[in-house]
C-alpha cells in the first residue's frame, strides 16, 4: 500500500509540473528549457524531466542526495549528467535556498521547481525572491507546498480532534512540538507570499485531494483502484469544492 500512495502522490506532482513546462515551452519551442530544482534531493523529478530534453539543476544542501542524484542519473543511462541518447542533462549543486543567487545566474532560468522547501527553510519570503532572481522574464515557477487545511481535516476524521484544533489554531500549521513538518499554508498565504515576490499566480491544484485520506483496502479492493484514484484526482484537482482537503497545493506563477 505505501508503494502504491508513493506511485499515485509521484504520478500527480508529475502531472502539475509538466503542465508548467508545457506552457513554459510555448514561449521556447525551439530550445530545451533551463530548469532548476531548488531543494531536488535525489533527483526523482530532474532525471523525468531531464528525459524530456532538458538542462536541470539540482540545488540541494545534502552531500548524501546529491551522490544519490549521480547514482539516478547513471540508472538512467546518462553519463556525467547528460543522455546518451538526447539533449538532457542534469548537474547537482550543493547549496539552497539562501545561496541560489550566488549559484545560478539571475535571468538564466526558464522554470525553477520549488517543492517542499518553503515548509523549511528560514525565512519563505527570501526563499522565493531568491527563486524570482533566479528566473528570466515571464520565466514559469512551479511551487509545491503543504496545506494546514487539509492537515485539519485528516486529524480531524481520524479521531484526533485535539490535534486538529491546535494545528487551525497554530500559524505555522503544526499541532505540536512532535510534528515533523515546520510549517504548513493556507491558500492565501501563498498567493500572498507569490505576490510580495513578484510572481502572478496562474493555476492551483489540489494535490492528493483523496490519496491520503483514503484507507489501504480500498485502494486495494481491487484491480485498477490506484489508477481510478489518479484519475479522480486528476478531475478534482482544480475544483474549488475539493482543493481545501488537498495534503498539497501546486502553483503555476509567472515572474515578469
Amino acid at each position: 500500500m505505501v508503494e502504491r500512495r508513493s506511485a499515485i502522490r509521484a504520478a500527480l506532482v508529475w502531472d502539475a509540473v509538466q503542465a508548467v513546462l508545457t506552457a513554459r515551452s510555448v514561449d521556447a519551442p525551439d530550445r530545451p528549457l533551463e530548469v532548476v530544482d531548488l531543494g531536488g534531493g535525489t533527483g526523482g523529478l530532474a532525471v523525468r524531466v531531464a528525459e524530456l530534453g532538458h538542462h536541470v539543476v539540482v540545488v540541494d544542501p545534502s552531500p548524501d542526495a546529491l551522490a544519490s542524484l549521480e547514482r539516478r542519473t547513471a540508472d538512467a543511462g546518462m553519463v556525467d549528467g547528460r543522455q546518451e541518447q538526447g539533449s538532457g542533462t542534469v548537474r547537482g549543486i550543493l547549496g539552497d535556498a539562501a545561496t541560489l543567487p550566488d549559484l545560478v545566474p539571475a535571468g538564466s532560468a526558464d522554470v525553477v521547481v520549488c517543492h517542499g522547501v518553503l515548509e523549511v527553510v528560514d525565512v519563505p519570503a527570501q526563499a522565493l525572491d531568491a527563486a524570482a532572481r533566479a528566473l528570466a522574464p515571464g520565466g514559469a515557477l512551479s511551487l509545491l507546498a503543504a496545506q494546514r487545511s487539509a492537515a485539519v481535516f485528516a486529524r480531524a476524521i481520524g479521531g484526533h480532534v485535539a490535534d486538529a484544533r491546535a494545528v487551525l489554531a497554530d500559524p505555522d500549521g503544526r499541532w505540536g512540538s512532535s510534528d515533523p513538518m515546520p510549517r504548513r499554508f493556507t491558500r492565501d498565504q501563498l498567493v500572498d507570499l507569490l505576490g510580495a515576490a513578484g510572481f502572478a499566480v496562474g493555476e492551483i491544484r489540489g494535490v492528493r485531494v483523496f490519496a491520503d485520506h483514503l484507507s489501504s483496502s480500498t485502494v486495494e479492493s481491487e484491480p485498477g483502484a490506484a489508477d481510478a484514484v489518479r484519475a479522480l484526482e486528476a478531475e478534482v484537482a482544480t475544483h474549488p469544492d475539493f482543493i481545501a482537503i488537498a495534503t498539497q497545493l501546486h502553483l503555476h506563477a509567472t515572474h515578469s
